[in-house]
């Protein structure tokens, strides 16, 4: 296992329990820290808070907006990050189509629809079909109440204003993990593939039976390829 910390960027309107199963299975052998990504909303800003918090160097992985994070870390500070794993993530800027609806989501949830809004039209796009989808739908609603109203409309601002990373994906040379899982409609397999091509020698990983969240719903075989990556 590695000697530097690990640190974990999780997901829009996610916090450290959507790494549970991770931080259970590893943090026996290395030092986890799970940053919460609020207080900014640009994803300059929000890779600045965690480079402020972390330790000198560290390994580096984030999931959904997390993944974002931590390609705009390796813009910054690509040396002080010596592994990069990005799961179910996306590379490029957000579609201008997309702006009005995140807008138009952003009033609702200001006005005290954010439970209506995650459960409506975000939440039921995040998993595959399985036995436990619907507990770990209840689990991201929970984390989603937790965070609130602000943390919502700041993360949708710096999600839609996002910077394309593909240059700096390819200037990318440490060991580095894509994973993602099979059905995942929000961030496809065919990005991955984007961002494997980019980075030299990085690995992909396809989780079968796993949506937007592989972390929770297949985390036996997601632990497996990370702990691969964790030994490289």
């Amino acid at each position: 296992m590695i000697d530097e910390p690990l640190v974990l960027l999780p997901g829009m309107m996610c916090d450290a329990r959507l790494f549970s199963p991770q931080i259970s299975a590893f943090s026996k052998y290395i030092s986890i820290i799970t940053m919460p990504l609020q207080g900014q909303s640009t994803m300059a800003d929000l890779a600045r808070t965690v480079l402020d918090s972390a330790p000198p160097y560290f390994a580096l992985a984030g999931l959904s907006m997390g993944g974002i994070v931590a390609m705009e870390i390796m813009r910054q500070s690509p040396h002080r990050v010596t592994r990069l794993a990005l799961l179910d993530t996306n590379p490029l800027a957000d579609p201008e189509d997309k702006g009005p609806v995140r807008e138009t989501q952003v009033k609702r949830v200001l006005q005290g629809e954010l439970y209506a809004v995650m459960r409506d039209e975000l939440k039921p796009n995040y998993l595959a079909k399985s036995p436990n989808r619907q507990r770990i739908l209840n689990l991201c609603m929970e984390m989603a109440e937790t965070l609130g109203p602000e943390v919502f409309a700041n993360q949708s601002f710096a999600i839609q204003h996002r910077p394309d990373q593909c240059e700096t994906l390819r200037s990318v040379t440490i060991p580095s993990l894509i994973l993602c899982g099979k059905e995942d409609s929000l961030c496809p397999v065919s990005r991955h593939e984007l961002m494997h091509d980019l980075i030299p020698g990085s690995r992909l990983a396809v989780i079968p039976n796993a949506g937007h969240l592989p972390t929770l719903e297949q985390p036996k075989h997601t632990n497996g390829i990370l702990e691969q990556w964790l030994r490289v």
